[in-house]
């Protein structure tokens, strides 16, 4: 009898620990990272990289969740605030990780971006960067396995500016501002770059700091150089602040004002005086009713509607990052029927990468970076008496992608 009883207390044992072991493998609901700098410098921008990532955990939950082999699986996004600074986001992200996230999304801040990467590179996780990378980050041997970055790095935006300046506007003098980081240097080679390809002067050169508040002395410089049109690499809250001072100092009647990564953000920060002919290349624009590709135009509209409804604005560029972003790490999960990071990753990498977005076609190169058919539309500024509502910020004058603004694999080690 004693014997009998043993093996029935081993049998209940095995049998709970062995269903919770499946409860475990296979959850109705998960929960998925959103880490940010909800609070500093990027805090605007940040704002709407989380409205993106909550409205993809929106659009899958309505379906009834992910489908997974075992059932519909809910999606829960935690967010947190990295703040911008490496040892917070860090340990936000171990933080979200011992909380059980199947996924984590996030940074506007490139350094953090790669700090995280590094973790993940030893502790393999789903994450999906949603900045612009540094170009060195995706060097061969640097982005972890699981790591895909959403957008492209630096060089590809300021390959795509300096194009589009000399080569679209036909402007031969620049006068360049980067960021003393990897940021505004890597826009810089990219400018550099396509000066050199399609034959530019680079006649003026400055650089400044992170949250810079008066571009008095640099302005001065640029007036001095006499360049046919001044880029700059300036974003989000310093793009705001140096472009309104172009516009108090008068630049812009002089030559064509360039801000090489536009956001509506930027757009909405300036009266109308000052966004009045400014150009720039911007991710993602809402309106594209009047772009050649009816299909992408009326995908973005799709996108734009789902927006509008839960967010009574228009999405902009970083929103829309954070969108794709998540997005592709449920469609990972889905196509690899699985949480695990290595079948994520080559459930993403199959069938050459491609995948739909709400920018037209994409695909993930072996680099994890995003190459899109529309990298960036070239927009410019509409001025005062233009603008027929206060999200009517920008005019889509074009726009570049594919590999050719990609840096080429070969020179990232591949």
């Amino acid at each position: 009898m004693k014997k009998i009883v043993i093996l029935l207390a081993i049998f209940v044992f095995v049998g709970v620990f062995g269903y919770g072991s499946a409860m475990a493998a296979n959850p109705s609901k998960i929960k998925v990272g959103i880490l940010l700098p909800l609070t500093g410098t990027f805090a605007a921008v940040a704002e709407t990289q989380k409205e993106g990532a909550l409205l993809a955990v929106d659009v899958i939950n309505k379906k009834g969740g992910l489908a997974m082999p075992w059932g519909k699986v809910q999606v829960e996004g935690v967010v947190a605030d990295d703040e911008m600074k490496l040892d917070v986001g860090v340990r936000r992200y171990r933080y979200m990780v011992s909380e059980g996230v199947k996924g984590v999304g996030g940074q506007t801040w490139a350094p953090l971006a790669n700090a995280i990467n590094a973790v993940v590179s030893k502790e393999p996780m789903p994450y999906f960067p949603v900045c612009v990378n540094a170009k060195e980050s995706f060097l061969k041997g640097k982005l972890a396995d699981s790591t895909f970055s959403a957008a492209y790095s630096p060089w590809t935006v300021g390959y795509m500016a300096g194009t589009a300046a000399v080569k679209t506007l036909g402007k031969k003098r620049i006068f360049f501002l980067a960021r003393t980081d990897s940021w505004g240097w890597d826009i810089r080679d990219g400018v550099y770059a396509a000066a050199k390809e399609f034959g530019a002067e680079i006649v003026g050169y400055d650089e400044v700091s992170v949250g810079t508040p008066d571009f008095t002395t640099v302005l001065q410089k640029v007036r001095a150089a006499k360049p046919d049109v001044f880029i700059s690499a300036q974003f989000a809250g310093d793009a705001i602040a140096l472009l309104k001072q172009c516009y108090q100092m008068g630049l812009n009647k002089e030559m064509t004002i360039f801000n090489s990564f536009i956001t509506n953000v930027v757009g909405k920060g300036l009266p109308p005086e000052a966004l009045a002919g400014v150009y720039g290349m911007h991710y993602f624009y809402y309106d594209l009713s009047e772009f050649a590709d009816k299909e992408v135009a009326k995908g973005a509209k799709e996108f734009t509607d789902l927006y509008r409804a839960k967010y009574n604005k228009p999405p902009d560029a970083y929103a829309t990052i954070a969108y794709i972003a998540f997005r592709e790490m449920f469609r990972g999960f889905e196509a690899a029927k699985s949480f695990e990071p290595k079948m994520v990753s080559a459930a993403l990498m199959a069938n050459k990468g491609e995948f739909a977005s709400v920018k037209g076609p994409s695909r993930w190169r072996e680099d994890h970076s995003a190459v899109y058919k529309y990298a960036a539309f070239m927009v410019q500024g509409k001025g005062p008496g233009e603008q027929k509502n206060e999200w009517d910020l920008f005019k889509v004058l074009g726009s570049q992608g594919g590999d050719s603004v990609m840096p080429d694999l070969k020179s990232l080690g591949y």
